[in-house]
């Protein structure tokens, strides 16, 4: 009963800070570090050991599952060079420097144990990093970086940890050094590919969402322990596992079966992530009492923790710059010194660490004031790094996500694949198929894609999109819906499977209906196509950036014929205003058609991007 009590507290506290910190745009994993240092001076509560099993068995690989899952694959091999130099570079010289530091401040340590607390510092959690970044807006590459960073580089700092342990007791040569990475490396590459292939090939079998789920929480732990059952490393594993699982998702699985995949492996994450934070907290009072039972002074113990956190700090800072120096001199497409900033100050430490630092061996001279200049590097850099980050992305004038240019991406690919699922309703239309189903199928396919575009233009207060007004005559008429079948269980003249199955068909079809978020328009920067993205062809490159309308400001067409717009295209070759394709006449659309002008700009405030309607392609 006491430990059901304890599970129910921590979930019922981590949902009522989790809530209240969102509420107020404060650091999550930071608050709930400081409620469990709270917590844990309060007698007989939640007094929970935060042993290294707990964490690097029952917390590690379901974490790491869910944030490699979500991960890009392609974006982590665009950035592998990057995510390389961070979670083995950093790590391995963080390691030797605060090694170093530590064996300086604290003369009664051991040079093995010095590197081992080293090792434990060294790696920046998985999620404190990219909570943060993703909460203050840095840019996706960066955001990317952090991730990748964070799911590897607690497999590097175990390794060196493991080294040093084993240093502890007889000597380790650097052939032995070399030889425990290479074997912890590949032989956790190995296992997490086999094992991906094996849960690949069995997903292909299962088509039931529950069951699906049921393999997907078994997934970590296909991986992580028989790395470790072969001394390799089961963080590697896992990771590899869980990007390539994440990768294939949309051909191994049903559409069902991802959805439930999804919310479940977030629900997951967050009870996770946000219990080992008050968790670290809660372990204050413990480690406080671990240094009172070796009658050591404070004077004696806290100015070396402090060396160590402030070690930890500057080894990145420095490693960050030098490593950003040099590659700008020798190529071109790296980090400016803006966004090499941003990296080295994102740097907070988590649950890995104050787990790892209980695997030195009982009996090390100086263990729990190691234990706890661990603790302070997690909670200094929590608070140090958490509360100054967004100030310093301010300062830094880095360029947040943009929603405007997000909409864009968003309608191009949406059209696109609109376009590609009409080809294919061309080619699977048989003459007895009816021509209404037809017709109702080709405005399903683009409904959603105009939806996107209407994204683009005009605020909603100054007119409302058609997608919109759907939106919000749906969802009146699904809370009708849903009140008539409600009113029809409660008569009891329904079976409950019937009754469960009605129900749950208008919920599927309400979280479908998006929001429209209208992206705002820019005064001092128009909206243009990102060079990255924009296609390319001899229309695009022909068209000029710039044309004189001949109706400014109106579609000269809706105004002939006494009809309304939603939002305004330019044609580049003659000037023409048309409305676009949510508009109801489609006029723009109309005029290349009958012209055969190729490309047009939207002329909606603050926008400047381009269209090719014969490639189909956004310039």
């Amino acid at each position: 009963m006491h430990a059901a009590l304890d599970i129910l507290a921590l979930v019922a506290i981590v949902g009522a800070v989790a809530w209240l910190a969102r509420r107020l745009h404060w650091n999550e994993p930071l608050v709930l570090v400081v409620i469990g240092v709270a917590l844990s001076f309060v007698p007989r509560f939640l007094e929970i050991e935060l042993t290294p099993d707990l964490v690097l068995y029952g917390f590690l690989p379901p974490l790491l599952y869910a944030a490699a899952i979500r991960t890009s694959l392609i974006d982590f091999k665009a950035n592998r060079r990057a995510i390389a130099l961070l979670s083995v570079g950093a790590v391995a010289v963080s390691t030797v420097a605060i090694g170093a530091v530590t064996r300086a401040v604290l003369p009664g340590v051991s040079l093995a144990a010095a590197f081992a607390l080293g090792a434990v510092v060294a790696p920046p959690d998985a999620v404190a990093a990219t909570t943060v970044a993703r909460r203050v807006g840095l840019p996706r590459r960066i955001v990317t970086v952090l991730e990748g960073e964070s799911l590897l580089n607690d497999a590097t700092a175990l390794v060196a940890l493991n080294t040093a342990i084993a240093a502890l007791t007889v000597t380790v040569s650097p052939w032995q050094v070399g030889w425990d990475f290479v074997r912890a490396a590949g032989g956790g590459l190995i296992v997490g590919l086999l094992a991906a292939a094996v849960l690949a090939f069995v997903r292909r079998f299962v088509t039931d969402p529950v069951l699906d789920t049921t393999l997907s929480f078994m997934a970590p732990y296909v991986a992580f322990l028989p790395a470790e059952r072969l001394h390799a490393s089961g963080v590697l594993a896992v990771v590899v596992t869980g990007l390539i699982m994440g990768h294939k998702a949309p051909v191994l699985q049903s559409a069902g079966s991802r959805i439930a995949e999804n919310i479940n492996w977030r629900t997951i994450a967050f009870l996770l992530e946000n219990v080992v934070f008050l968790l670290i907290g809660l372990q204050i009072r413990r480690l406080i009492e671990g240094v009172r039972a070796e009658h050591l002074d404070w004077t004696q113990v806290v100015p070396p923790c402090l060396a160590v956190l402030a070690a930890t700090i500057l080894v990145r800072i420095a490693y960050v710059f030098a490593g950003t120096g040099f590659f700008i001199l020798i190529r071109r497409d790296w980090w400016r010194w803006a966004e090499a900033s941003a990296v080295s100050w994102a740097g907070m430490r988590g649950v890995v660490t104050l787990a790892a630092v209980f695997l030195i061996p009982h009996g090390t001279p100086e263990r729990d004031v190691l234990a706890l200049a661990a603790f302070t590097v997690v909670a200094g850099t929590l608070l140090i790094h958490g509360l100054t980050l967004p100030w310093l992305v301010r300062r830094l004038d880095l360029p947040r996500p943009d929603p405007a240019e997000d909409a864009l991406q968003a309608a191009s690919l949406v059209t696109a694949a609109a376009h590609a699922g009409l080809q294919a309703l061309d080619r699977a239309v048989a003459p007895e198929d009816s021509p209404e189903v037809v017709a109702q199928l080709r405005e399903r396919a683009m409904r959603r894609s105009n939806a996107i575009w209407e994204q683009l233009g005009r605020s909603q207060s100054e007119v409302e999109p058609p997608a919109a007004a759907y939106r919000r005559l749906r969802l009146q008429m699904l809370a009708a819906e849903r009140a008539s079948i409600l009113a029809a269980r409660d008569s009891g003249r329904y079976d409950d499977d019937v009754l469960r199955s009605a129900l749950s068909a208008i919920d599927v079809e309400e979280s479908t209906l998006d929001r429209v978020q209208d992206a705002a328009a820019r005064l001092d920067d128009e909206l243009v196509t990102d060079t990255r993205r924009a296609g390319d062809c001899e229309h695009l490159r022909q068209a000029p950036r710039v044309m004189t309308p001949r109706t400014p400001g109106i579609c000269e067409d809706c105004v002939r014929e006494g009809t309304t717009w939603v939002h305004l295209r330019l044609c580049l070759t003659c000037g023409h205003v048309g409305c676009c394709d949510s508009s109801p006449r489609r006029h723009a659309t109309g005029h290349f058609r009958g012209t055969g002008h190729p490309v047009m700009r939207s002329v909606e405030p603050g926008e400047a991007w381009r269209w090719c309607y014969v490639d189909e392609l956004l310039g």
